[in-house]
């Protein structure tokens, strides 16, 4: 990598921008629970950022009949759904997209989620003007921890892989982002704590999208990046 300095971002959006990710596992909770699979929240909160066919994977296991998947996916959907009217942006989330922008990043929403879910939280971000490009899972073959949404987010925004970062809340978004060797700022605000993103490989730590935006100028967004992935994080003082 040279240490020009980055010419794009990636976000995630659930959990990252949109605060969505207790959404979800109540959503996957009464889903789960509604096909007489009894799992625990805390393992639920912990899968979220997979996609639905790695989550069930990782709750249920993998040798499981599959038949049900389909009808375990609309449950969960048609339940979050329920909240779309309700979903609120976490702090600073739209002015750190903008503040982006404006120094000339070129800002993605390389998210996974369903391309009937994108419009509502695009409509809670209320940021469109600072958007360049958005992902759905339809742009994606595999959900992460594969890299594929980025693959994807990279190739519709125009950027190299070399000069981007990305911003992610679960360790899935760290782990997907070190197959592509880019370094992903970490946050927390998801409810995954500041040590296990450090631990998967954050390069830096940040409490939510207002503590990155305080942070910016310093932040791995602006500055030429000299560490890998899976070098040593930085975390937030």
């Amino acid at each position: 990598m040279s240490a020009e300095s980055p010419s794009g971002v990636l976000f995630d959006v659930d959990g990252t921008l949109v605060d969505t990710t207790y959404l979800h596992t109540v959503s996957w909770w009464e889903a789960l629970r509604q096909a007489e699979h009894r799992v625990p929240m805390s393992l639920i909160h912990r899968s979220i950022g997979m996609g639905s066919d790695k989550l069930l994977d990782h709750l249920l296991g993998p040798e499981r009949d599959r038949a049900a998947d389909g009808k375990l996916r609309d449950a969960h959907d048609s339940l979050f759904a329920e909240y779309w009217e309700r979903l609120a942006p976490l702090p600073g989330a739209a002015e750190l997209l903008r503040a982006c922008a404006a120094r000339g990043l070129r800002v993605v929403l390389a998210t996974s989620a369903a391309e009937h879910e994108v419009g509502a939280l695009r409509a809670a971000l209320d940021a469109d003007d600072a958007v360049d490009t958005v992902t759905s899972s339809a742009d994606a073959q595999q959900s992460k921890p594969a890299p594929d949404i980025l693959v994807a987010a990279l190739e519709q925004a125009g950027l190299d892989a070399r000069r981007v970062v990305f911003v992610g809340d679960s360790v899935w978004d760290v782990a997907a982002a070190a197959r592509l060797d880019i370094p992903c700022i970490g946050l927390t605000c998801g409810g995954t704590s500041r040590g296990e993103l450090a631990g998967a490989g954050a390069v830096a730590v940040y409490d939510d999208p207002a503590a990155l935006l305080a942070a910016l100028a310093d932040s791995p967004l602006v500055t030429p990046r000299r560490t890998s992935p899976r070098d040593k994080p930085d975390t937030e003082a």
